[in-house]
């Protein structure tokens, strides 16, 4: 069975969790997520010689992508991967919050689409593409089933949930996004957040304040 290496780096002034994952024994990785201040991530990963397929955006707001522009200057060409519903975040500093924020981000564009439902593959390691909008209209959470590992952006935290006051945010969706595509998961399902500690589903299930039925 494929062995999956996931290695988180809390990156920037909003301690943005960014990923790195890879098939143990491959040289192959995928980037998740590129926030502010990206070169401790990058230096990881030519340290450990891999090679980045793609890079993969769980949403597009500004510490989600500020790093994009000097992760590409590394390893150009490399594909940008990210809902198509956010598509146009990336540059677009009113949508991704940067000119609200008074540090405008204008990120390289988009080069792919994910869609919910879809299977994307790296190597061996199986990711299915689930749409959880309601911090963000084109938020994605990443699950990898066979790993028992989730990749959830913004759309849930150790004890919290994301954010629906922004301009394009939705509490409708996105209580509905972590009932029906988060909570359906198995309660041993690891879950590593945008932001703070990993947890899993069944201890978000019993504890989560914000999850407790009203």
């Amino acid at each position: 069975m494929s062995q999956l290496e996931l290695r988180s780096f809390c990156l920037g002034p909003w301690m943005t969790n960014c990923h790195v994952v890879n098939q143990k024994g491959s040289p192959r990785c995928w980037i998740i997520d590129a926030s502010f201040e990206p070169q401790p991530m990058i230096r990881a990963i030519q340290d450990l010689g891999l090679t980045p397929e793609k890079i993969i955006l769980t949403h597009a707001h500004l510490d989600h992508i500020a790093g994009l522009e000097a992760v590409v200057k590394h390893w150009p060409g490399t594909p940008i991967y990210i809902h198509v519903l956010e598509r146009e975040f990336l540059t677009d500093t009113t949508l991704n919050l940067s000119a609200m924020a008074g540090m405008p981000v204008v990120a390289p564009e988009a080069t792919d689409t994910l869609a919910h439902g879809q299977v994307i593959t790296l190597d061996e390691l199986s990711f299915e593409v689930r749409h959880t909008p309601g911090h963000s209209p084109g938020g994605i959470s990443l699950i990898d089933h066979a790993h028992q590992t989730a990749i959830v952006g913004d759309t849930l935290f150790a004890g919290s949930i994301g954010r629906y006051d922004f301009p394009t945010s939705n509490p409708t969706d996105l209580f509905r996004s972590i009932r029906d595509q988060l909570m359906s998961l198995p309660d041993d399902m690891r879950v590593l957040p945008g932001h703070g500690p990993e947890t899993t589903i069944g201890k978000e299930r019993r504890s989560n304040p914000y999850l407790r039925p009203q």
